[in-house]
């Protein structure tokens, strides 16, 4: 066989590019300007195939930011090149190439009737693990595949909890109450109208700017109005987010809503714990049958300064996994945002925001006749 190597694309293989994406795909084409600017990206990897000094094919791989998560987000294969080995070590190369930058996980997403990709991909080791109706341009669906690349795969505690996106900016709360919401009675619709009612009842009325965000108790008092038992555990009691807000008339508002929102919990005998959330808490309330709803600072998977709320899904010994109900960025999928593997000294980064090292997380159980864990039971 004649020489193979890969190497980083560079510039003057666009041509050559744009060539061999018009021969393998007749939608959902990579387009001039997109080949430029993942040449130019960061958090990627961009490879191509060269044999015989000639550019034969390509793979690009998205590095999601404070995760380890590696996501193959195109590849494509000369149809001179195909039959000969290529694409099994192109992808072999891209999975090299993510284990270097500290990934565990590779996803991707293939056409379903894409019978040799994914006799491919499954002899390369990856799973299916979900599909996505009416995903391309063409309408076809696609399936989810998944391959552990650093690490063979370990035990793993964790619960089926449905995904939903969000569908305003300021209600990731909502969003991820409702999917644990669902995984705990899975009768529970999960539509927008639900969405706006868990945050009128939850919101902090204002933030730094914008729409209010939603209080960790009034997720906790709507979880408890439908039936649930919440326990809320946060690192002070004192009014939230107020040292972002200018406006003196504001920063009164945000009192008085927090006022409001502790009086009403304890009224209801809501458990409230001031502690600092840690990663050994959340396992331990996973392994105790609790679904986990945790702030974080997205600014560690997406550069943004802001609180969000996210869904601990499962764990093992090197990492928490992660549903995420915000796909409003350049390049998220569904597929980016569900079961993302967060190393946990990461998350234990995460969890704090904010100058005060702020941390907060809700337990959230069947009800409070149904309750695993013997000390939130005595606290009610």
């Amino acid at each position: 066989m004649s020489e193979r190597r890969f190497r980083c694309a560079q510039a003057e293989d666009i041509e050559r590019l744009l060539e061999i994406e018009a021969l393998c795909f007749t939608s959902d084409r990579l387009s001039r300007r997109s080949f430029q600017r993942w040449i130019k990206g960061e958090n990627c990897i961009f490879l191509v195939l060269e044999w015989d000094q000639v550019v034969y094919g390509y793979g690009l791989v998205l590095l999601h930011k404070g995760t380890r998560l590696a996501r193959l987000y195109s590849i494509a294969l000369h149809p001179e090149a195909r039959g000969q080995g290529h694409a099994s070590a192109l992808m072999l190369a891209l999975e090299v190439a993510a284990v270097e930058e500290d990934r565990l996980f590779m996803r991707l997403e293939v056409a379903k009737q894409n019978l040799a990709a994914v006799q491919l991909y499954q002899r390369l080791g990856y799973r299916v693990f979900g599909e996505f109706l009416d995903y391309y341009e063409d309408h076809s669906d696609a399936l989810r595949m998944q391959k552990r690349i650093r690490y063979p795969e370990r035990v793993r505690e964790e619960s089926f909890v449905p995904w939903y996106g969000q569908h305003t900016a300021f209600t990731c709360g909502p969003a991820s109450l409702m999917m644990v919401m669902a995984a705990i009675e899975p009768a529970t619709v999960l539509n927008q109208s639900l969405e706006l009612d868990l945050w009128r009842e939850a919101t902090t009325i204002f933030m730094t700017s914008g729409h209010g965000g939603c209080h960790p108790l009034g997720l906790a008092l709507a979880a408890k109005r439908r039936g649930f038992a919440a326990e809320v555990m946060m690192s002070q009691t004192d009014p939230l987010f107020v040292e972002g807000v200018r406006s003196a008339h504001k920063k009164e508002v945000l009192n008085l809503v927090h006022e409001q929102f502790l009086e009403r919990s304890q009224a209801q005998a809501i458990p409230i714990r001031c502690e600092a959330v840690s990663v050994a808490e959340i396992e331990s309330q996973l392994k105790y049958g609790a679904f986990v709803l945790v702030m974080i600072s997205s600014y560690r998977l997406n550069g943004d300064k802001a609180p969000h709320w996210v869904v601990v899904t499962a764990f093992d010994e090197l990492c928490f996994y992660l549903h995420d109900p915000d796909t409003d960025k350049l390049t998220i999928s569904e597929l980016d945002c569900q079961y993302i593997p967060v190393a946990k000294e990461d998350f234990a980064k995460m969890i704090n925001y904010g100058r005060s090292r702020f941390s907060v997380a809700l337990f959230i159980r069947q009800s409070d006749t149904h309750s695993v864990n013997e000390c939130t039971v005595a606290s009610l």
